[in-house]
């Protein structure tokens, strides 16, 4: 009986760890997107960051000469081509606190592509390039 529970718990403990990192892990940087069909250029003056771990990402404002702030986090799941993004913090006051967002996601190279319809009805394209 013994000889037949040590593989089985060996077996459990093996399926309950991830050994495959997210394509999405990394540091990815704002360069720009679409609203609603308009251009939105990234910021000249600072620049936006997305740092993505395996379950969730943490934001951030770099302006030169200023300390980094992170203005937003939370947790994200990948599902095919889909990303649900659950925003958990927010440095200012958000109406998107604890809603889950679904995001289609294409990456192409170095370069993270993310579309949705927000629930304000914003039509969102957005591209980050990975830096890291």
């Amino acid at each position: 009986m013994k000889k037949s529970i040590v593989p089985v718990i060996g077996i459990l403990l093996l399926c309950a760890f991830r050994f495959d990192d997210s394509p999405l892990k990394g540091v990815w940087e704002y360069r720009g997107g679409i609203i609603n069909g308009k251009t939105d250029a990234a910021p000249k003056a600072y620049k936006l960051q997305r740092d993505y771990d395996n379950e969730h990402y943490k934001a951030r404002v770099i302006e030169e000469g200023e300390k980094t702030q992170v203005y937003e986090k939370g947790d994200y799941q990948l599902k095919a081509d889909t990303c649900f993004e659950t925003q958990t913090y927010c440095m200012q006051e958000s109406k998107l606190l604890n809603k889950t967002i679904k995001y289609n996601y294409i990456i192409s190279n170095d370069t993270l592509k993310l579309l949705s319809v927000l629930p304000n009805g914003n039509k969102v394209e957005d591209y980050w390039v990975k830096v890291n």
